[in-house]
């Protein structure tokens, strides 16, 4: 199944890195982030990747060029100022014939990405979505008055979902993006919704964005300790 990264993205709150180089292609454990992405896809026989370039796409080339994996890379420019949606609209010709994966260039994730497709297959509707927990960033409290009486560390967000950024998407979703100014979160997915072709793919496993360096400082102390849960075993 063709796989498809959106990295054309600024990465505005990561901005130390960022003012030189794409999202993407921030280093983790030395390799850019899009590399462990692409590394979780092909583990699971997905080497047919399209790489949506945007901002300093010219970087993501420039890594890919000589690239040695037996993946086929494709790497396309969809504008620089091109808002998500739009992003994928300008790869469509590319993704008519068959459902296709899609993702974002800043997350990883142990989500099984085979048993997310076998989901999607299944249900036979438009989209998948991974739903995630995200580890909360703080300790919990309970208070009794001023008395601590309980003290939790950073745990996982209850019974709180959010969009864990990995889909499977049938062809026909196209008629749902309009332009480059059309933001796949927005109006798209809420119209998908209202027509009940939206399912979601519940992940309990571990997923982590790369939003703020926190996040990068948090996945390099992953990778020291040799605790890489995004990739397979």
């Amino acid at each position: 199944m063709k796989v498809v990264i959106l990295a054309g993205g600024f990465g505005t709150r990561l901005s130390e890195y960022t003012d030189t180089i794409p999202k993407p292609m921030v280093p983790i454990g030395g390799k850019p982030i899009v590399e462990h992405i692409m590394r979780l896809y092909a583990s699971y026989g997905h080497k047919e990747f399209y790489l949506a370039l945007g901002y300093k796409g010219e970087v993501i080339k420039d890594y890919f060029k000589n690239y040695k994996e037996d993946w086929k890379i494709n790497l396309v420019e969809t504008g620089s100022d091109t808002l998500t949606g739009g992003r994928l609209k300008r790869l469509e010709k590319y993704l008519l014939k068959e459902d296709f994966l899609l993702t974002y260039g800043d997350g990883l994730s142990s989500i099984d990405i085979n048993k997310l497709i076998k989901f999607h297959s299944d249900h036979e509707k438009m989209i998948t979505i991974s739903a995630v927990r995200p580890p909360a960033r703080f300790g919990s409290l309970s208070l009794k008055g001023s008395e601590v009486i309980k003290f939790k560390e950073k745990t996982q967000l209850g019974e709180s979902w959010i969009n864990g950024g990995f889909f499977v998407i049938k062809p026909k979703f196209f008629k749902f993006l309009d332009g480059d100014n059309t933001i796949l979160e927005s109006t798209p997915l809420e119209k998908v919704t209202e027509i009940g072709e939206l399912r979601a793919y519940r992940h309990e496993g571990f997923w982590q964005c790369m939003d703020h360096k926190l996040d990068k400082d948090l996945l390099e102390k992953m990778i020291e300790k040799n605790h890489t849960p995004w990739i397979k075993k």
